[in-house]
């Protein structure tokens, strides 16, 4: 049972250009703004219209896409409060996973998650890092064992694919979360479901700083490169 997933395609190509989108939606390929034209994507794809028809419909019904006057299917753009209400949530959400899993965890779960953060250190930065780390935190939902959570972030998991990139991108931050990670691990092999909470909302509001900070000056027009 993890958040990555929802496979409520009607077709199997349908279904594979519906991830094939949420994979471009969360490297940052696609965009917010950009728009979704069907013979685009079909040819691009090398399927025909209809699969990508029913892959634009399921991104529409994830929130992901909207229609935009005189432009049709666009992904969807999150205005700063909209930023802010998801991260509230977030924290809400995934603070209370970690209340859960220091309460239910298995020993055996917990072996796994301190794996998947040495995992995590070892990477550094880029793609494989966001990998690991949306694997680690999946697992500890996992560990928290309550179905209805586990939808509930499911839901929320695929509106942040609209922020784009995992800022795992950047080394500092990196390096904080595999640490942030490390004081979450502490509180749930000490079962203090208080201090796991309480550390996972710290690691989140960390989270939510950076992003807000590259949203600023990606609206500035700041290039550190």
């Amino acid at each position: 049972m993890t958040y990555q997933d929802d496979h409520i395609q009607p077709g199997p190509q349908g279904s594979s250009v519906y991830h094939q989108l949420l994979d471009e939606i969360r490297a940052g390929t696609l965009m917010p703004g950009d728009r979704l034209r069907e013979i685009e994507l079909s040819e691009r794809l090398s399927v025909s219209r209809t699969p990508v028809r029913e892959a634009i419909r399921q991104l529409e019904a994830d929130g992901l896409v909207t229609h935009v006057p005189r432009q049709g299917a666009t992904v969807r753009s999150l205005d700063y409060a909209e930023v802010m209400e998801l991260y509230e949530m977030r924290a809400v959400l995934e603070g209370t996973a970690a209340r859960l899993a220091a309460r239910a965890a298995s020993d055996v779960e917990l072996d796994e998650l301190d794996v998947l953060n040495e995992r995590l250190a070892e990477a550094g930065t880029g793609p494989d890092a966001a990998r690991i780390n949306r694997v680690f935190h999946a697992t500890l939902l996992d560990a928290a064992k309550n179905r209805f959570l586990a939808r509930s972030m499911q839901s929320l998991h695929k509106a942040l694919l609209i922020l784009g990139p995992s800022q795992l991108l950047n080394s500092a931050r990196a390096e904080e979360a595999v640490a942030e990670h490390r004081c979450i691990m502490a509180a749930l092999k000490a079962r203090d479901e208080d201090g796991a909470e309480s550390e996972m909302r710290a690691h989140i509001r960390a989270a939510q700083r950076m992003r807000i900070r590259a949203l600023q000056e990606r609206d500035r027009g700041i290039d550190h490169g």
